[in-house]
C-alpha cells in the first residue's frame, strides 16, 4: 500500500489530541477523519471506508476495547490502540479483542506514525481488499456473507434454499432498493407475475425469521414502485 494515500479514522473523547494528531498525521500525508466517541466512530464506519483505526480504549459510554470486537465481527481493517501507561490489562484485552497494535499514552506522535506505516506495508495494496465486509448485522441476527449463514447468538438459524438465495442477493446490495423482476431473474425463475408474488411470499416468510415485527419491517422494507431494499444495521 502506499501508505501516503491512506484514509485513518482517528477515535478519542479529547478533542486536543485529537486535533494535534490529525494535524501531525495529514502533515504527513494521509487522510485524516474523526470521531470523538465510539457512537460516531459507529456511524462513520456504515458510510465509509477506512484503511486503519486509532482509537483510544478509555472513553464515556462505549469503551475502545468493545468498539475492537465489533469492527473486527465485521472487518478486516486494522486498529491501534491507545492505551494508559502501564496498564497491562487493557493492551492484553485489547489484542484479544483483535487489535493489530497498542502504544501507551503519553506518546510522542511520530511514533504513533511509525507503527502506523509499519502496518500498512503489511497489507494488501488495495485498500478495498482491507475493508470488505464479512458479514452483516441485522438486530440481533448476524449474517455471515462468506458462508452464507443467519445466525441468533450462538444459533444457527435454518433458511431454505430459497430465502438463502435472496440474503445473498440483499447483501450484496444493501440499501439498494431491488424490484421484483430483478428478484426472479436473480433465483432463475422464469419472468411473470406469479413468479413475483411468489417472490412476496418468501419475503413475508424470510421477515418472519429477521424482523422483530414482520409486519412493520425494519431490515427488510417495501418501496412502493421499487421493489424491497434491505437495510442492516
Amino acid at each position: 500500500m502506499i501508505d501516503q494515500k491512506a484514509h485513518l479514522l482517528l477515535i478519542d473523547d479529547d478533542q486536543r489530541i485529537c486535533l494535534l494528531l490529525k494535524k501531525f498525521l495529514c502533515k504527513a500525508g494521509y487522510r485524516v477523519t474523526v470521531a470523538y466517541g465510539s457512537m460516531q466512530a459507529r456511524q462513520l464506519l456504515k458510510s465509509m471506508r477506512f484503511d486503519l483505526l486509532v482509537c483510544d480504549v478509555m472513553m464515556p459510554g462505549e469503551d475502545g476495547i468493545s468498539l475492537t470486537k465489533f469492527v473486527k465481527e465485521s472487518l478486516n481493517t486494522p486498529i491501534i490502540l491507545l492505551t494508559a501507561k502501564g496498564d497491562v490489562k487493557d493492551r492484553i484485552s485489547g489484542l484479544e479483542a483483535g487489535s493489530d497494535d497498542y502504544i501507551s499514552k503519553p506518546f510522542e506522535p511520530q511514533e504513533l506514525l511509525l507503527r502506523i506505516q509499519a502496518i500498512l506495508r503489511r497489507i494488501p495494496s488495495d485498500s478495498n481488499k482491507v475493508s470488505i465486509k464479512k458479514s452483516l448485522r441485522i438486530g440481533a441476527f448476524t449474517y455471515k456473507m462468506d458462508r452464507g449463514e443467519l445466525w441468533h447468538g450462538s444459533d444457527l438459524i435454518r433458511l431454505t434454499t430459497t430465502e438463502a438465495m435472496l440474503m445473498q442477493i440483499f447483501s450484496k446490495n444493501p440499501n439498494v432498493p431491488i424490484d421484483r423482476t430483478k428478484l426472479v431473474a436473480a433465483l432463475g425463475r422464469d419472468r411473470g407475475q406469479a413468479q413475483e408474488r411468489a417472490i412476496d411470499v418468501q419475503i413475508t416468510r424470510l421477515r418472519k425469521k429477521i424482523e422483530i415485527d414482520a409486519k412493520s419491517p425494519r431490515y427488510l422494507q417495501t418501496v412502493r414502485s421499487a421493489g424491497y431494499m434491505f437495510v442492516p444495521d
